[in-house]
């Protein structure tokens, strides 16, 4: 499941978002996306703590970042 997710189409390539990650697993995207900027990417998510200080940096909301249901029972 991914734990965070960016609209890379959306996504300027400031990087602030990879500034503010302490896991330090946000890098800018080798490829353009349609707007000419390099997209902010994952490079291993099942390293990703679910934070969201990537989404809280984002001046254009282009992150999501989703936590793990805590199964019941």
């Amino acid at each position: 499941m991914l734990r965070v997710e960016f609209d890379e189409e959306r996504c300027k390539g400031c990087e602030l978002c990879a500034a503010a990650c302490p896991q330090r697993i946000i890098v800018m995207a080798p490829r353009l996306n349609t707007m000419g900027f390099h997209p902010a990417t994952v490079t291993e998510q099942e390293r990703c703590i679910s934070c969201a200080f990537c989404a809280r940096m984002c001046p254009d909301v282009v992150i999501t970042v989703r936590k793990e249901e805590k199964k019941r029972g």
